[in-house]
C-alpha cells in the first residue's frame, strides 16, 4: 500500500450528511487523503480539495441536495494542504479562503484569495485557530449549531494515526503536544483530512483521543515500526 498515490484518482464519496459530504480520491493509499464540501448560507465551501474527474458535477449535485447556492469558495485549513485548491477555485470562479494568520500559502496559489473568515462571514461556520507555530499552522471550521467540526490534521481515522484500540487518533507528531483546547467543543460530526469522519458523538472520541494521546503513543510508534519492517 503506497503512502501517497498519484494520478487522476476517483470520486469515492464518504461522510454524506444533510450538511455536506467528503471524498477520498485514493482509498488504497495509506494516507487516505480526504476532501470535503460543506453547505453554508453562502453556498458550498470546498475544503482542502484533491481534484478528481467529475468533481464539478458531483459538487453541483451536492449543492442541489443540500440547498446550497453553488460553490461559494475553497478553503485551505492547513498550511501544507494547498493541494488542488487553486484549480478547483478557478474553475468555479470563486476565491480560495486562507486564514489571515496562516503564512506561506497565498503566495503559492495561482488563484484569487481572501481571508477565510470573510468567506464564511454571515454563515453558521466560524474559523478556529488550532495550531499556529513556525512548523505547523492549522485551522478548523466549526458550526456550533449543527455541532460539525472540519479539522484537517490533528485527528485521523487511518491506521498510521491510531494506536491499538483507537478509532480516532491524534497525529503521530502531536502525541506529546496535542491541542487540548479542542476538548471544550461540542462536536457531533467530525470531518478529518485523513480517513473517513466520525458521524456521531465525535466529541467523546476527541476527548478520549486527546486524553490518551501521550500514553498511547508507544503503541502507535511500535505498530508503525513493525509495519515499516514487515
Amino acid at each position: 500500500m503506497p503512502m501517497k498515490s498519484s494520478g487522476a484518482g476517483s470520486l469515492n464519496e464518504v461522510n454524506r450528511f444533510e450538511g455536506g459530504a467528503s471524498w477520498i480520491p485514493f482509498p488504497e493509499e495509506e494516507m487516505q487523503r480526504a476532501s470535503h464540501a460543506v453547505a453554508t448560507e453562502a453556498g458550498l465551501v470546498v475544503v482542502d480539495p484533491v481534484d478528481v474527474p467529475d468533481l464539478d458535477d458531483w459538487l453541483a449535485d451536492l449543492a442541489e441536495d443540500t440547498g446550497a447556492d453553488g460553490v461559494a469558495g475553497v478553503a485551505v485549513l492547513l498550511d501544507r494542504h494547498k493541494r488542488d485548491s487553486a484549480a478547483v477555485a478557478n474553475r468555479h470562479e470563486v476565491p480560495v479562503g486562507v486564514p489571515s494568520w496562516m503564512s506561506g500559502v497565498t503566495g503559492d496559489l495561482d488563484a484569487r484569495t481572501t481571508d477565510l473568515e470573510d468567506l464564511v462571514a454571515d454563515t453558521s461556520y466560524e474559523v478556529r485557530r488550532v495550531i499556529d507555530n513556525p512548523f505547523w499552522q492549522e485551522a478548523g471550521m466549526y458550526d456550533a449549531e449543527a455541532e460539525v467540526l472540519v479539522l484537517p490534521e490533528v485527528f485521523g481515522t487511518v491506521d498510521y494515526y491510531c494506536a491499538p484500540g483507537e478509532t480516532l487518533g491524534v497525529h503521530p507528531m502531536l502525541r506529546f503536544t496535542p491541542p487540548k483546547k479542542l476538548k471544550r467543543l461540542e462536536v457531533d460530526r467530525l470531518l478529518v483530512g485523513h480517513g473517513e469522519g466520525i458521524a456521531d458523538d465525535a466529541d467523546d472520541l476527541m476527548r478520549t483521543a486527546l486524553r490518551k494521546a501521550t500514553t498511547n503513543a508507544p503503541g502507535l510508534y511500535i505498530n508503525t515500526l513493525k509495519n515499516a519492517i514487515f
